[in-house]
């Protein structure tokens, strides 16, 4: 059985109340000293004492008895790759180490670095983008929060699980169903309108009129989607609130987009129940287009689904998932891996993901290596957004997955190659943070750690010379 070690939990836990550990030790009914041990992660805690704490101090004992660094070590890891720490980088028992004893000090260091990151991303490229960094930095603290709970939300998977208790609903009926369950539930109806009377609009909902108005643009498994999402939104209220307030946010730009995604979680959630989705998952080895036939739902549902597996004892593989435009900028993005995505602008132009937009609807291939010589598997494809006129034909964006190498046996798309003798691609986060130098595709000198400027020597760009 893994020991657990609730050391900052416990004193945090008793300086919030202003107790001594004399006093927590005569509520808790042990000694002093081994309060002590405790605090200081020299003795793991039993059972009888998680209980003790429950019954004491009201607390949930899960919460307590977390294990935050399952979540932090892998963005630990990533971060102390970065160039900056060549040359005193510690090693993975030394990371251990520092989650176990110093995790504020661990989440304090990782804060500084992603702020590091965030300025280096923007500097030079985002000087003229006042009006829209207010939504930049709302996008920012949502990817965050999802990345802090390892893009999974217990409470919403259990939440999504009882929604169908005690009716038995077809696949072919989820649109009737809704509807159904929105009138007698909600009391609220549901009507279908024409693009001319609801334009450049997908969703409305009228709460004086009680009702939910769907664009026709939509087609039938994204307007399943968005009925399911307003359960969410409505029927999950409460719970909403909960994890929102969790989470810290104090914007209320952040939070409102975080109360949209999660949301969306638990809509996913419903269509693509956990242990199902895995199974078919596992199965098919991830056809994310079988998945999409199979639960209903589209290729790019399907595919953010799989970033959510991520339960503890039932893991799926830990994907990135990457949502581009034509021009290159990232829409939407998730991360269960230690894959650094940008967190704005857009991707490396390595990515075949841009190259996807080529053979539309095809699934594109590609094993990359970033600046760190970490590698992975990652495979995109086209996706087609909702059409409203005959001029909005070629509506469509791209979505990237991608996998550490380790999971290429489990990954389909992976079969046809031989990793040995795959050559891999090398990729970074984007131009302007990317130290490598000499590559072909550069469109912006490096901020970080950039080369002088040498007028007799002409590199592979004009940014190496």
């Amino acid at each position: 059985m893994q020991k657990t070690f609730i050391g900052p939990h416990l004193r945090r836990l008793r300086q919030e109340r202003g107790e001594t550990q004399s006093q927590m030790a005569k509520a808790l009914g042990i000694s002093a000293s081994y309060v002590n041990l405790l605090e200081n992660n020299e003795r793991s805690v039993s059972v009888a004492i998680l209980f003790r704490l429950m019954d004491t101090y009201g607390v949930d004992w899960r919460e307590i008895a977390e294990d935050d660094a399952s979540g932090l070590l892998p963005d630990l890891r990533t971060a102390i790759q970065d160039p900056l720490f060549a040359e005193t980088r510690p090693d993975l028992t030394q990371l251990r180490a520092a989650l176990v004893h110093s995790p504020d000090l661990a989440q304090a260091f990782l804060r500084l670095h992603r702020a590091y990151l965030s300025a280096s991303d923007q500097l030079m490229s985002f000087a003229a983008l006042d009006t829209n960094a207010e939504f930049a930095s709302a996008d920012s603290a949502v990817h965050d929060v999802f990345r802090r709970n390892r893009n999974h939300f217990r409470d919403l998977e259990e939440a999504a699980r009882d929604f169908w208790t005690g009716e038995s609903v077809e696949r072919d009926e989820i649109y009737s169903a809704l509807k159904q369950r929105l009138r007698q539930r909600l009391g609220l109806g549901v009507r279908l309108m024409r693009v001319e009377d609801m334009p450049d609009t997908l969703r409305d909902y009228r709460e004086d009129l009680r009702e939910i108005r769907l664009s026709e643009a939509l087609d039938h498994t994204n307007r399943i989607f968005q009925l399911v999402h307003m359960c969410g939104l409505l029927e999950q209220r409460e719970l909403l609130e909960q994890l929102i307030a969790r989470s810290g946010l104090t914007d209320a730009r952040g939070a409102a987009r975080l109360r949209v995604e999660l949301a969306n979680y638990f809509a996913a959630a419903v269509l693509m129940p956990y242990e199902a989705f895995l199974s078919e998952a596992r199965l098919t080895k991830y056809d994310f287009d079988h998945l999409a036939t199979r639960f209903g739902v589209s290729f790019e549902q399907a595919c953010h689904r799989a970033t959510t597996l991520q339960r503890d004892g039932a893991q799926g593989v830990p994907f990135f998932f990457l949502r581009i435009d034509k021009g290159g900028n990232v829409a939407k993005r998730f991360n269960a891996t230690s894959f650094p995505l940008a967190e704005h602008g857009g991707a490396c132009p390595r990515l075949d993901v841009h190259t996807s937009f080529r053979t539309p609807g095809r699934i594109v291939p590609q094993f990359v290596e970033m600046p760190d010589r970490s590698q992975f598997f990652v495979f995109a494809r086209t996706v087609d957004r909702p059409t409203w006129a005959r001029h909005a034909q070629d509506n469509r964006l791209a979505v990237a997955m991608g996998c550490a190498v380790e999971h290429v046996a489990d990954i389909g798309y992976a079969e046809p190659f031989v990793l040995s003798g795959t050559p891999m691609t090398p990729v970074g986060i984007n131009c302007r943070i990317c130290p490598r130098t000499h590559c072909d595709q550069r469109a912006h000198q490096a901020v970080v750690m950039p080369q002088p400027v040498n007028a007799m020597r002409r590199g592979a760009t004009r940014f190496e010379t």
